[in-house]
């Protein structure tokens, strides 16, 4: 990985030279996490909503399986410990006294029960306070991925956390054993592979990543903007890769 910072006129020039950059402008996205696990029976219609959250523009919609209700029969075949790990640190972050499935998380700043669909959607709704946020540009270039950050003008100084996400927009599992036994469970936007990649402080950067520097199967890639790691999201954007860099490792 490589990061460093960069003038606003370098980093607009390299984002219209490139013609693959994807970035949102004016208002930005929600960002809505869903911890789910195909082990756990109340996942499902949680797991739907997703799928159809993801439809949205003004939404990016993710699936973040969990490890531990693996124990309940069924091991999830999408699950890891970072994406576990994520939804402890946001426990701890909005002083929960502990985890469950189906959680979300919309935007850092608050969570509902993924499978009540209206507390989700009013969840959603409020943006009034929030502003425009931050905008972010992903690109790909010579088998690396781009990401550029502008410079925000700020009284106090901004610093927080670049999370980067490969995804996996599609996926299905045969469930054979535990809670959702003999039922085909679909995922939309699974996080396949977790990593922060540095820190903003509200000067112009870029990063540079290695395209394919997951080994689990992904066809496309994340970048969330978020204070204090696991606090408000304060920009987030996403990109498809082109069929030729998808990755196509085994799950």
């Amino acid at each position: 990985m490589r990061v460093r910072s960069v003038s606003l006129g370098a980093l607009l020039a390299i984002a219209v030279i490139s013609g693959a950059w994807a970035g949102q402008h004016g208002q930005r996205p929600v960002v809505v996490e869903l911890f789910t696990s195909q082990g756990c029976s109340d996942c499902p219609a949680a797991d739907r909503l997703v799928s159809e959250l993801a439809k949205r523009k003004d939404v990016i919609a993710l699936s973040l399986p969990i490890t531990y209700w693996d124990m309940l029969g069924w091991k999830d075949t999408y699950a890891t410990d970072a994406n576990t790990q994520r939804q402890k640190s946001y426990a701890r972050e909005m002083n929960r006294s502990g985890i469950y499935t189906p959680q979300m998380i919309i935007d850092g700043r608050r969570d509902v029960i993924g499978n009540q669909r209206d507390r989700v959607l009013a969840a959603i709704a409020p943006r009034g306070d929030e502003g425009p946020g931050v905008p972010i540009f992903i690109g790909t270039a010579s088998g690396r991925i781009e990401i550029a950050i502008p410079a925000v003008k700020s009284k106090s100084k901004t610093l927080a956390t670049i999370w980067v996400m490969r995804t996996l927009a599609q996926g299905s599992v045969n469930v054979e054993q535990g809670e959702n036994r003999n039922h085909l469970l679909t995922y939309t936007n699974v996080v396949r592979d977790l990593k922060r990649a540095g820190e903003w402080n509200g000067e112009a950067m870029k990063i540079d990543l290695p395209l394919n520097l997951a080994k689990t199967r992904h066809d496309g890639v994340v970048v969330i903007l978020q204070a204090r790691d696991y606090g408000p999201v304060l920009g987030a954007a996403v990109l498809q890769f082109p069929a030729a860099d998808r990755v196509a490792a085994p799950r």
